[in-house]
């Protein structure tokens, strides 16, 4: 095959989507409310960094990190004009479960001298986790472009269901919930993994309640309150704000200025947020050693975050009219954090409450994700050891805040209740998973689970005669409406599943039972009777409306004529 110009031109525009669109940006247009878009989302962008990167336990000013080489990355390779790409509750919390399983407190214990007992040796730990969270993110960023991107993989979210990824994402919810109570409480509890590391964890934190911090419980409960009065109130006066009152670097510069004015950390004990060096820091290749160790989390990041984004960015392209590319998005993703791995960052999703905001505030095209990571660079190189005093059990608070959409997805079990039960059980079922046996190991059991329900559904399938309402062209189930009456000469019999062999059997027993005064008794698959059966009225034609027939059962049509 000739590589020609046009088909080269074709082939970089598709794989560089900011060379086809970034000539025709519309200043006029869209260059206000992308700046409006992008220092709105930037501000959001620091503390849900600072606070997602104690989830991924890691120094906060990773999460920082995290804000700004990957959305940058996006901006070049991302076909998705409105989705906020940045840290995200569900992936920080995989990625803390792996930190704190290949590097735990347990690792780090050293001799204080002054209080003559052991403590954790903070320093060295906070850089093994740092690794062990760039070599996660690296290895996830390659599944994605090469086992997933290049050979054209991005169906694969297909089969992850809406009710899958919404019990999936609310099981997480409740790691996220569990593994912030310690600096609610300003307790240590051990970490456990593995399947009940959820309950295992509970019930110690049950057992440490007796000593907790009272001085960061009094902070915790203040910004909690604090934050739902502010974000109610931003609600009730949204249509009448040009943009979002900014709630959370509101909250995390009062508690930043009371914290240094009080001194909570050495007359309270209150935990803060400590040391946040300025610049960036350099790039470094992840630790190869690690990859064995961590493969089986990134793959299962690599799907979360993949799954999440690509929901989010239809959702936006089909309300706004263009088209995302899902491979291209795989690629997209995966050199964000590919490339962020390098420059020690944590793996990134989109942010759903991000995302409305860039897209209320104006947000047209990638240029406001763009600007949010010069904000975040603003952010990092000059004014981000100021919030050194910051107590943790504020961004505690603000993760706790940000969470009440994925809570309020409990609302959705009474729906599906009423109108799909098999997907009731599917969310149930990936929730309970999730919780129980840690959100890495939940995802590949709810996708299990989610298969079997494939195949139950085909094993109970809804058969029906129909006939035709009078008078109308409109045809219903005969068994459900008196004034349907069946067309002389034709029978209309629908299957809501596929034909193949699991429910061939089955569904030749139904279309008996559903005919049976019409066919003789071989079609009825029992012991002819004792005598010849009346002959079956003149037939001229019938019809099986099914989705899918295998092409080894269309003998299974031939018994009925």
């Amino acid at each position: 095959m000739r590589c020609s110009g046009p088909r080269l031109k074709k082939c970089l525009l598709r794989t560089f989507p900011v060379a086809s669109w970034l000539p025709r940006y519309s200043i006029r247009e869209n260059a206000l409310g992308d700046f409006i878009s992008g220092i709105s989302v930037g501000i959001m962008q620091l503390p849900q960094g600072m606070a997602y990167a104690l989830l991924a336990a890691v120094p906060p000013v990773f999460g920082l990190y995290s804000s700004f080489y990957p959305v940058l990355v996006y901006f070049i390779f991302g076909t998705s004009k409105h989705i906020s790409l940045g840290t995200y509750a569900v992936l920080s919390v995989m990625i803390g479960g792996v930190t704190e399983r290949l590097a735990p407190d347990s690792d780090f214990m050293v001799w204080d001298n002054v209080t003559n007992s052991s403590m954790v040796d903070t320093t060295v730990r906070d850089a093994e986790r740092i690794k062990v969270a760039a070599a996660v993110t690296f290895l996830s960023g390659i599944f994605q472009v090469i086992v997933l991107g290049l050979v054209q993989f991005g169906f694969v979210v297909t089969y992850l269901s809406e009710p899958l990824v919404r019990g999936y994402t609310t099981g997480a919810a409740i790691h996220v919930i569990v593994s912030q109570l310690k600096y609610t409480f300003g307790i240590n509890p051990v970490r456990h993994s593995g399947p009940l590391a959820l309950i295992y964890t509970v019930i110690e934190l049950c057992y440490l309640l007796p000593q907790t911090n009272i001085g960061t419980l009094v902070v915790s409960i203040v910004a909690i309150v604090g934050l739902i009065l502010a974000k109610e109130l931003n609600s009730y006066l949204g249509k009448k704000l040009p943009v979002p009152i900014p709630v959370e670097l509101i909250a995390i510069i009062v508690a930043t200025v009371i914290s240094w004015q009080v001194d909570v950390e050495g007359k309270y004990g209150v935990d803060v947020v400590g040391l946040i060096p300025s610049g960036l820091q350099p790039p470094v290749f992840p630790e190869v050693s690690l990859f064995g160790q961590v493969i089986g989390d990134a793959f299962a990041l690599s799907v979360v975050g993949y799954g999440i984004a690509i929901s989010l960015g239809r959702i936006f392209a089909l309300k706004y009219g263009y088209k995302v590319d899902s491979n291209q998005e795989l690629v997209a993703l995966g050199l964000s954090n590919s490339f962020g791995g390098i420059f020690q960052c944590f793996a990134i999703s989109c942010s759903m409450s991000r995302t409305l905001v860039q897209e209320s505030t104006g947000g047209k095209t990638q240029i406001a994700g763009a600007l949010s990571a010069i904000v975040i660079l603003f952010i990092t190189l000059w004014i981000g050891a100021l919030f050194e005093d910051l107590p943790k059990a504020v961004l505690a608070a603000i993760i706790y805040v940000n969470l009440h959409g994925m809570m309020k997805q409990f609302l959705d079990i009474p729906l599906l209740w009423r109108t799909n039960k098999i997907d009731m059980m599917v969310w149930v079922v990936t929730f309970i998973l999730t919780v129980l046996l840690n959100p890495d190991l939940g995802l590949a059991a709810a996708i299990g689970f989610s298969m079997l329900t494939v195949i139950f559904r085909t094993q109970l399938p809804k058969y029906s005669a129909l006939g035709r309402v009078p008078n109308t062209d409109i045809y219903r189930p005969l068994e459900n409406f008196n004034q349907v009456r069946n067309v002389p000469g034709i029978l209309i019999f629908r299957s809501s599943a596929t034909l193949y062999f699991a429910n061939a059997e089955m569904f030749q027993d139904a279309l008996g039972r559903k005919f049976s005064p019409l066919f003789s008794s071989s079609c009825l698959f029992v012991l002819p009777p004792p005598r010849p059966p009346p002959p079956p009225p003149p037939m001229h034609a019938l019809f099986l409306l099914l989705l899918f027939i295998s092409s080894c059962h269309y003998g299974v049509n031939r018994k009925t004529n």
